[in-house]
């Protein structure tokens, strides 16, 4: 039996995503549509202030307010462990001692209308004592500066294996370091040259459409919640542990999600939700608005530090790094992302020596998360912009110091890492060919920039379960907790699923994400669908073929290797035996279903940094070509040409999706001023003020290439994508830009001031 055939008639064809028709119809269900009769709604009290205690909270005459069901104040919080985080434990459903930042949450409220909720919060009496505010890092580690946190809370530092470390509090208000070393520091002494320069990374929001929101309601002793979430099952566990209840009494459901590019993970308005449905014993629904999102969740804005050695040859021979992200007024993920982008610092390329640190710093700001990229736009806008830096100095090609230094397919990334599965030469030739880069004009302030975005994809030690079923009549129900946020997961995985067991992928279905009933994942993250919850996929389908094909072979006394499933019906020679029947006649008039289970996790091994070798590798190809006006300092972007690897591409139009979005938007924050701040006051957290890129800002030599390598370690051969094409945007740009005028600018955006500002400095 040719369980994977070469010869694919599924797998590798464009298809319409399965969640096309109901999404451009309107008859697509997220969170938000998800009502009960008697149902509530939340709206919750923000802080005025950036850094303040709460001297006293008056919530009386909100509570006695018509239509107001319940009230959370600090006063509210009595039995539950008030806290949740990810390594630590330290942002509050509602502020229990001081607020720390402009539009942190001070209390909540339930009434019948949206109306009377707001009404509700205007009566809440709260007094504050004003503290010292830090609103940069720079301010916050300054021996001076407030400690934002003068207890220590609850959290872990997690096992790390060769070459990195983790430790908390190690300074004034940073929260959490992460450090990665390998090879002597004394090759430094040998190099002809050292570089060190200092890079400065924007903060950007998610700007998903679909707000942050949930509906929550108790279904007698069981916490239901439906969310809008990317990782269903760790949010059980932290509900759990916020609430103290029983894992299966706590029901997490996710319908379709409005994009979240990592910001929908942890709890984010479910808390709340949740304790105003237990105070008033009704459904209570939570949905922030736009602005409210910006005070929720923020990409970090990072300071990063590079010292680069070379040799005259162009030859790279080590690397440190110093990384200061503004994790904001609480710790969210800071850890996670300062373990990524610490790690990714290197860059694709080949070193005898490595020491970096990435620090979380807490500041007076919206808490900064997960972000699509994780760490690695930061460490990517460092690295490739240092690179085209050193290569100028030495007089050599970017493009040709990139090809000198990349590493092999095949070789590890790090001592006990997994080696590289792309052949990152090959990707780098594909977009310089099609962006013409050796034939490009220069002169007039035109120029290009080339550059390789890079991350470790498949998530830490992550685990995946899945689950097929198959009914008497062929219908297929797919169940794994992988979310549909956008990406066309559900497309791709019924692609896979059809392949495997030559059916059509109209024949596969998923049934609700429900935590009671759905199997266990870790989150829908770190770019690990396609390949951890691929193999489990992919093993659940052959599980279930197998069964089918021994029924089979039974029922027709044969061996299995004479037979073949080909859509629902069983190939023997010129034979063909439809199923149905079949089960019909052994198992009676009730039918059958025919079920396989699959597991997938790396193995541990405590040799690699990151406790488990990475699974797959994600890269991102780009040449950015612009023009650049020397008299306003205007950057008009005439190409941008960005390519991933799928290692195979299991839906070619999905992938090409991913890497033509993920590329625009990391536009964010590059050409656009982002979030911007005067001292710890956000100027622009609205839809309108805030600038984020539109159909005009494409260039009409936009393109993206997509490359089929077949390295891949998913089914079929498959890769991540749908990340790496953001992380070389921003580095191509401003190597573009210094090509074209001759001018290096370090931070981002790349507004016209900061050009103009460029352009003197050199001048004079």
């Amino acid at each position: 039996m040719n369980e994977i055939s070469p010869n694919l008639h599924v797998v590798g064809h464009e298809s319409a995503r399965k969640d096309a028709v109901p999404k451009t119809t309107g008859t697509a269900t997220y969170t938000v549509d998800v009502s009960f009769p008697g149902m509530l709604h939340a709206k919750v009290l923000r802080s005025p202030h950036a850094h303040a205690r709460i001297t006293s909270i008056d919530a009386s005459k909100a509570r006695a307010m018509p239509g107001v069901h319940a009230v959370i104040t600090r006063d509210d919080l009595g039995g539950l462990n008030p806290t949740y985080g990810y390594f630590i434990k330290d942002q509050p459903i509602v502020a229990t001692d001081k607020v720390r930042y402009i539009g942190d949450t001070v209390a909540a409220v339930a009434a019948e209308t949206e109306l009377q909720a707001v009404s509700a919060l205007e009566q809440i009496s709260v007094t504050y004592e004003l503290l010292p505010t830090v609103a940069t890092v720079e301010a916050a580690m300054a021996e001076t500066a407030p400690e934002l946190f003068e207890d220590e809370p609850m959290g872990i530092v997690p096992a790390y294996g060769q070459g990195a470390s983790g430790a908390r509090r190690i300074g004034r208000n940073n929260c959490y370091r992460f450090s990665y070393e390998t090879g002597d520091a004394a090759v430094f002494d040998d190099c002809d040259h050292i570089f060190e320069d200092r890079f400065i990374f924007s903060r950007d929001q998610h700007f998903h459409l679909e707000p942050f929101v949930s509906v929550a309601r108790m279904d007698g002793d069981v916490i239901e919640v439906w969310s809008s979430t990317q990782n269903p099952f760790p949010l059980r566990k932290e509900l759990a542990r916020v609430f103290q209840y029983p894992e299966n009494r706590i029901r997490v459901r996710v319908p379709y999600l409005g994009a979240g590019y990592g910001a929908k993970n942890n709890c984010k308005t479910e808390p709340i939700a949740i304790l105003l449905a237990q105070l008033s014993g009704r459904p209570v629904r939570f949905c922030m608005t736009t602005e409210e999102n910006f005070l929720t969740q923020s990409q970090h804005a990072a300071i990063l530090d590079v010292k680069t050695g070379v040799m005259a040859d162009g030859t790279f021979i080590a690397r440190s790094g110093r990384i200061l992200l503004d994790s904001g007024a609480y710790s969210d993920a800071s850890p996670l992302v300062a373990e990524k982008a610490g790690y990714r610092l290197p860059g694709p390329y080949n070193w005898q020596h490595l020491n970096i640190d990435c620090d979380c710093i807490l500041t007076n700001t919206t808490p900064a998360g997960p972000y699509r990229g994780f760490g690695g736009t930061q460490a990517s806008w460092a690295s490739e912009s240092q690179l085209d830096i050193i290569a100028r100095a030495l007089g050599r090609d970017p493009f040709d110091l990139r090809m000198q230094n990349l590493k092999k397919l095949g070789e590890a990334y790090v001592p006990g890492e997994s080696g590289i599965d792309s052949d990152l030469g090959e990707g780098l030739k594909v977009v310089a060919e099609r962006a013409g880069y050796q034939d490009r004009p220069r002169g007039n302030g035109r120029g290009m920039g080339v550059s390789v975005g890079f991350k470790d994809a498949g998530g830490v030690n992550k685990p995946a379960q899945a689950r097929i079923r198959i009914t008497t009549t062929g219908g297929v129900y797919l169940e794994c907790g992988t979310v549909e946020i956008g990406q066309g997961i559900h497309t791709a995985m019924s692609q896979v699923v059809a392949e495997l067991l030559n059916t059509s992928a109209d024949r596969v279905v998923y049934p609700e994400l429900n935590t009671d009933y759905t199997p266990f994942d870790q989150g829908t993250n770190a770019s690990s669908a396609i390949i951890v919850m691929g193999m489990a996929v992919q093993q659940a389908t052959l599980e279930a073929k197998r069964k089918v094909l021994d029924f089979a072979a039974r029922e027709l006394d044969c061996g299995i290797d004479e037979i073949a499933l080909d859509d629902w019906s069983i190939r023997k020679g010129n034979e063909s035996h439809p199923l149905a029947p079949m089960i019909m006649r052994y198992y009676g008039g009730t039918g059958y279903e025919f079920s396989g289970a699959g597991f997938f996790k790396p193995d541990m091994d405590h040799a690699a940094p990151l406790e488990t070798q990475c699974v797959s590798w994600e890269f991102g190809w780009g040449v950015a070509e612009v023009e650049v006006d020397r008299e306003t300092g205007l950057i008009r972007l005439l190409q941008l040409v960005v390519s991933g690897d799928a290692g195979r591409a299991i839906n070619p139009l999905v992938c090409r999706g991913q890497d033509e979005g993920s590329a625009v938007m990391g536009l964010t924050g590059v050409l656009f001023p982002c979030m911007v701040y005067d001292g710890a006051i956000l100027m622009n957290g609205n839809g309108l003020d805030y600038r984020v890129p539109l159909a005009t800002d494409i260039p009409d030599g936009f393109a993206s290439v997509l490359q089929e390598q077949g390295h891949g370690p998913g089914p079929f051969g498959a890769k991540s994508i749908g990340e790496g094409c953001m992380l070389p945007v921003a580095s191509a740009i401003a190597n573009a830009v210094e090509d074209a005028i001759g001018v290096r600018i370090r931070e981002l955006p790349l507004t016209p001031e900061r050009v103009l500002a460029a352009i003197d400095e050199a001048a004079g």
